[in-house]
């Protein structure tokens, strides 16, 4: 399942416009289904500047501990602090309530720059 209203990244992590400059990011379905059960999240600090392309956390299963990216630069506005006590509802719900923290973007066009559904589907044929 790929939502066709989000933006994806290749490093699988997907990004939801939630308004003028703010984003939702999560990580996608075929990124939990790789990881496994979820079992931790360390999530970026509310606050912190984040560049693309740089680490913003870790999600942790029981196969490996795999880094979350930043998809695009900007300030954590906020964080999905249930995944403190419920790291699985990445699992369950990534597209929902598993996402992961939120951003105010420092160039709101900068979202256009990344995948689409049909070629981020593409990558994961490859």
């Amino acid at each position: 399942m790929t939502p066709e209203n989000l933006k994806y990244t290749e490093e699988h992590e997907w990004v939801s416009h939630t308004g003028d400059n703010r984003v939702r990011i999560g990580i996608t379905d075929y990124a939990q289904e790789q990881l496994g059960d979820v079992v931790y999240v360390q999530l970026p600090e509310l606050g912190a500047q984040v560049d693309a392309g740089a680490p913003a956390g870790e999600v942790e299963s029981t196969k490996s501990v795999s880094e979350i990216y930043a998809p695009l630069s900007g300030e954590v506005t906020a964080v999905n602090d249930a995944l403190d006590e419920q790291p699985d509802l990445i699992n369950s719900d990534p597209y929902g309530e598993g996402w992961i923290f939120e951003l105010t973007v420092d160039d709101p066009d900068s979202i256009d720059g990344l995948l689409d559904a049909e070629a981020y589907q593409a990558i994961n044929k490859e």
